[in-house]
């Protein structure tokens, strides 16, 4: 018994509930099969009733709930968003079994949005609950628990399917059993004393605006805790902000991170739609989920694999962006004019692991000697700044009371889009890599001492 007392007060027992949550909230059989699901018999929409009128819904109900979100997250300690966020995700899947009209399913698609918007509090929670010194060990544990989830959906969704166990409307059913386990989960969770704005321990050092003790990530989670107003709050992000952002370094990956962001979800909010119409038939269907499964391992390995190579990315790595932001492109273009449905399989399991591997890699940059906090604030300014790109691009190109474009013209977008992308990457890279170059040569010839002059005038 006493072991167990150890083990609930110390970081092993929110770590471990924390995982349990993120496993279970993810485990989503149906996911890889929504658009087949919404287009078949079950519930008979149409086309461009999913494309150009549900689907933007999510992207503006998003972006609407993101800074409210946000805020009341941290306000109120991390523990009530993650049970609202779940309770969210459970009213979204409900609905989608239970409702007929475009109507309803465009308020359903409300409800992810907010549940979208809650999940910023999964990360933090942890970082408020656990000692700096095991935030690494209990990030990697979320975060592998997460692809783990996400990848057992899609397995579990692709053998039901295809082995014809369950009809969409039980696998609907299956998805709300396992949300609800993460909701209990949730409910168990400890409620954190202190947070990273608003509820401060009173043994931290004081904090400056221009950065002081913050920077060196060095937060006491000990001692009682002092409130901040929101004010305060507000004046401190915002001189926050304007500190990150000063440095061109992370202004340049932050660019990156918010224009390619954009572009990936847009491209994998509407891929099934892609599929379809490459292969009408309600076969080849069956295939989604393994492919789903195949590109969250591959991308994986990709993310997992940019920690071993061993590169200046000062000098290289405008250019490492954009070069693989390139082949990003051509994926997408592959994808949007091949009429093989494997070859587009192909293409996006290649887009995906491109773009996991180039997010880390901005991330790792991102994140070095940056608090938590100011951690925490630029993912979250970078990931408005593309919802707010993508909601722009979505109400031009994709709703139907802009463009209404159909899937094809769609994806040709994208893949340009990619491209300025990679363009503009490639030859800022060029041009540091010049600059560096140009740079060591000066440096060079200033150590150098002068050479002797071979035609020097006689001494008398």
């Amino acid at each position: 018994m006493e072991a167990v007392k150890r083990w609930r007060a110390g970081w092993g027992y929110p770590t471990t509930l924390l995982c349990v949550y993120g496993f279970f909230s993810t485990v989503k059989p149906l996911v890889p099969f929504i658009y087949p699901y919404l287009t078949g018999p079950d519930k008979n929409l149409t086309m461009e009733q999913v494309t150009n009128e549900i689907y933007p819904v999510w992207t503006y109900s998003y972006l609407a709930a993101m800074v409210p979100v946000f805020l009341l997250t941290d306000w109120l300690r991390y523990k009530p968003v993650m049970v609202f966020q779940c309770i969210n995700l459970f009213i979204t899947w409900a609905m989608m079994l239970l409702v007929q009209e475009v109507a309803a399913f465009k308020a359903m698609q409300f409800f992810y949005g907010v549940k979208s918007a809650c999940e910023v509090a999964y990360f933090s929670y942890i970082y408020s609950i656990v000692d700096l010194k095991y935030y690494r060990k209990a990030t990697s544990y979320c975060r592998s628990v997460q692809l783990l989830g996400y990848t057992v959906g899609s397995v579990l969704g692709q053998l039901l399917v295809s082995f014809n166990l369950m009809s969409y409307n039980n696998i609907l059913v299956l998805s709300l059993v396992l949300i609800s386990i993460a909701l209990v989960t949730s409910l168990f969770l400890p409620m954190p004393q202190r947070s990273m704005f608003f509820h401060l321990s009173q043994s931290e050092p004081p904090q400056t605006p221009e950065g002081g003790d913050r920077c060196a990530g060095n937060v006491s989670t000990e001692g009682p805790v002092r409130a901040r107003g929101c004010s305060q709050v507000f004046l401190l992000l915002w001189r926050d902000f304007l500190q990150c952002y000063s440095t061109r370094a992370l202004l340049y990956w932050s660019v990156w991170w918010v224009l390619a962001t954009c572009g990936y979800n847009l491209a994998i909010t509407y891929v099934q739609v892609l599929w379809k119409h490459i292969q009408p038939s309600q076969k080849v269907t069956v295939y989604n989920g393994g492919v789903e499964a195949v590109s969250n391992l591959f991308g994986a390995a990709t993310a997992y694999g940019i920690g071993f190579i061993q590169v200046d990315w000062a000098q290289w790595g405008e250019l490492f962006l954009g070069s693989f932001s390139g082949l990003g492109a051509a994926a997408l273009f592959i994808m949007t004019f091949t009429d093989n449905i494997w070859v587009c399989y192909a293409g996006y399991v290649a887009f995906k692991g491109l773009y996991m591997l180039l997010i880390t890699f901005a991330m790792f940059q991102i994140a070095t000697d940056l608090s938590m906090e100011r951690y925490a604030l630029i993912f979250g300014a970078n990931n408005f700044g593309s919802l707010i790109l993508q909601t722009i691009i979505t109400s031009i190109v994709v709703d139907g009371r802009g463009l209404g474009l159909g899937i094809i013209p769609q994806f040709i977008i994208y893949g340009s889009y990619f491209s300025a992308i990679a363009v503009i990457f490639f030859l800022r890279g060029v041009y540091t890599i010049m600059r560096v170059r140009q740079s060591h040569r000066d440096s060079t010839t200033a150590e150098e001492p002068p050479s002797p002059t071979l035609c020097s005038p006689l001494q008398g």
